[in-house]
């Protein structure tokens, strides 16, 4: 089993506009397509994970989101990268349910699914519940501050690396700073 790069989604890789579903209000952030370029052509194992209690609000479908979802995917193969996976849950927070952020279930079951060893991992995330799910995963987390830095303050966690966008987070892991794979 080899190690991944988890993914948060909004704030992270496009620009956290409040439940993004629709195709004309996605936005990559700045540096995120050339972050992920330089983790895809590098063999490393991407999978997104993402809240989307949009759609336990009724503000859009699960239709909706997927809608999105592959068009971020077609843009993503047009630049050469592959995602191996998104993963979402889409409760809203009243509803304590096991896969949202920061519980572990959703990279429990991509790690299943996507054959991934947790403990060789990252998390890359703006947002405290990401730091947290990484953290109670046994992944690496790497906090940018692109989104929320953590200024959500929901949880009391301390990332392993603070970095500016997911750019400088690809770069600090492929110049051998941080290694995912124990073999690299």
């Amino acid at each position: 089993m080899s190690g991944a790069i988890f993914l948060d989604r909004d704030g992270t890789i496009n620009i956290d506009k409040n439940y993004v579903y629709k195709i004309e209000d996605w936005e990559f952030l700045p540096h995120a397509l050339k972050g992920l370029n330089i983790l895809s052509l590098r063999g490393y194992k991407l999978v997104i994970v993402t809240n989307q209690s949009g759609i336990g609000r009724g503000y859009y479908s699960q239709h909706d989101m997927e809608k999105l979802h592959n068009y971020v995917m077609s843009l993503l193969k047009e630049q050469n990268i592959e995602i191996a996976g998104i993963y979402f849950c889409p409760h809203t927070p009243s509803e304590d349910c096991n896969c949202r952020k920061p519980k572990t279930e959703l990279l429990k079951k991509a790690s299943e699914d996507l054959n991934i060893d947790l403990y060789k991992s990252y998390f890359i995330g703006d947002k405290t519940c990401d730091i947290k799910m990484g953290i109670d995963s046994g992944c690496k987390t790497i906090m940018v501050q692109t989104g929320a830095c953590g200024k959500d303050g929901k949880y009391d966690v301390i990332p392993d690396f603070i970095v500016h966008d997911l750019y400088e987070a690809a770069m600090l892991i492929v110049k051998g700073e941080i290694s995912v794979n124990s073999e690299q």
